[in-house]
C-alpha cells in the first residue's frame, strides 16, 4: 500500500471517529439554545437548576432570565445552558406507587418487610439503646503523671 494511501484511510477513520459526532452534538446544542422557552426548567453547567421566566432577545446577548427559588431570579449566559430537564409525569409516579403497595398485599414476604421497618425505627429511636455505645458517655478525663 501506498503512504498517501494509508494517510487517507487514518484521515477519513479520524473524520467518522471523532469530527462527524463532534459536529451532531455541536448542532443538537444549538437547536436546544434556540427552542428554550419560559417555563422550562433547565440545568446549568454550573449545575443549577432552574425555571426559564424570560428571554432576552439575540441582540441584547440572549441570556435567560431564571427562577432558581421562590421568587429569586438570576441572569444566566444562554450558552450556559447544559440541558433542558423533561418534566416527569406525577400520574406515572402515583401508578407506580399504587403498584407497589398491591404487590405488598399480594406478597407476604413483601407486607412482612414493610411492618418490619417500624420496628426498626423503634429500635433505633429507643432511649435506653444507643447505636454507638460510647458516645452515649462523656469522655474519661485524661490521667496526669
Amino acid at each position: 500500500m501506498s503512504p498517501i494511501l494509508i494517510i487517507a484511510v487514518l484521515f477519513g477513520l479520524m473524520y467518522f471517529l471523532m469530527i462527524r459526532p463532534q459536529r451532531a452534538k455541536a448542532q443538537q446544542q444549538r437547536q436546544m439554545l434556540t427552542a428554550v422557552a419560559p417555563g422550562d426548567e433547565i440545568l446549568t453547567v454550573g449545575g443549577i437548576y432552574g425555571i426559564v421566566i424570560e428571554l432576552e432577545p439575540d441582540e441584547d446577548g440572549g441570556d435567560l432570565v431564571v427562577e432558581i427559588a421562590d421568587g429569586i431570579h438570576v441572569r444566566v449566559a444562554r450558552k450556559a445552558l447544559a440541558l433542558v430537564v423533561k418534566p416527569e409525569d406525577d400520574d406515572d409516579e402515583e401508578d407506580e406507587e399504587e403498584v407497589a403497595d398491591d404487590d405488598a398485599e399480594g406478597d407476604p414476604e413483601a407486607a412482612a418487610a414493610a411492618a418490619a421497618v417500624p420496628e426498626r425505627v423503634e429500635e433505633v429511636n429507643d432511649e435506653e439503646e444507643t447505636v454507638n455505645p460510647g458516645t452515649a458517655e462523656p469522655p474519661a478525663a485524661p490521667e496526669r503523671s
